[in-house]
């Protein structure tokens, strides 16, 4: 397959997109959770947001997969995406089946990992190589 130069940066660019939008969803997630709590509307946006949070994740695996294959970068988000899809289906079926001791400490821990693999996306050469000790 011949990869053209300008498709790695795109491919990136919509892998950083994705898991920024993925985090994004999470977050309003977590704050229509506290609106269960005190709105008539809150149950409502709560179901549409787990909908959209999943369609995120389903897009984050794609974008994974493209940058992987067609941009050439490495398979190691393609891992860590479908991980978070099988988070989010977990999280769905605790959230269907009403266990809330499950389902919201498990929202807040795919929150903290797709922060840090949008941490990871936004900034590659930093995590990898550290700023240097003085002496």
């Amino acid at each position: 397959m011949n990869r053209q130069p300008s498709t790695a940066p795109r491919t990136a660019a919509f892998l950083r997109a994705a898991v920024g939008l993925q985090t994004l969803t999470l977050f309003f997630q977590a704050s229509t959770a506290g609106a269960l709590l005190t709105s008539s509307h809150g149950y409502l946006l709560h179901d549409i947001g787990s909908r959209v949070m999943y369609a995120a994740c389903m897009l984050y695996v794609l974008a994974a997969v493209l940058a992987w294959r067609l941009g050439g970068g490495s398979p190691r988000p393609v891992l860590y995406s479908t991980g978070f899809l099988l988070l989010a289906s977990a999280q769905v079926a605790l959230g269907v089946a009403h266990v809330p001791g499950l389902h919201v400490p498990l929202g807040v821990v795919m929150f903290a990992l797709s922060t840090v693999a949008l941490v990871q996306a936004l900034f590659p050469r930093m995590l990898l190589h550290p700023a240097p000790r003085s002496s």
